[in-house]
C-alpha cells in the first residue's frame, strides 16, 4: 500500500501534535513512533518533518529545548504547549468526523448502478 503525499500531509500535525501529548520527544524519536503507529505504513524523512515540527513551533503550539540525552548528546526536544492540546482536541474533532463518515459508506453495501 502506499498513502498519498496529500494524506501523508494532511496528517502530519495531528499525528505530531498527539506524539507530544503523550510527552517530550526529539525529531528521531518522533519519526520512529508514527513508523510504529502506522507500521510503517508511513515513513517520514527529516525534511519531511522539520518544517513541520517548525511551523508549530512558530505558531506556539510547541517548544523546543535543547537537552543533553542519556547517550551524552544533545538532541532538540519539542514540547505540546496549551495552544498545541487545544489544536489537537480540534484536529481530533475533524479527523473523528471524516472516519466516521467514511467507515460509515464502508460499512454500507454499495449500490452500483
Amino acid at each position: 500500500m502506499h498513502l498519498s503525499k496529500e494524506l501523508v500531509a494532511a496528517s502530519a500535525t495531528p499525528l505530531v501534535l498527539s506524539v507530544l501529548s503523550q510527552g517530550d520527544s526529539y525529531g528521531y524519536a518522533i519519526i520512529k513512533r508514527v513508523s510504529e503507529l502506522t507500521e510503517g505504513e508511513v515513513q517520514w524523512s527529516d525534511g519531511m518533518l522539520y518544517p513541520v515540527l517548525h511551523r508549530l513551533e512558530k505558531q506556539g503550539h510547541i517548544v523546543s529545548e535543547w537537552k543533553k540525552a542519556e547517550t551524552g548528546r544533545r538532541r532538540k526536544y519539542y514540547r505540546l504547549e496549551p495552544g498545541g492540546l487545544a489544536t489537537l482536541k480540534e484536529e481530533k474533532k475533524k479527523w473523528t468526523v471524516l472516519n466516521n463518515a467514511l467507515s460509515t459508506l464502508w460499512e454500507e453495501k454499495p449500490c452500483l448502478i
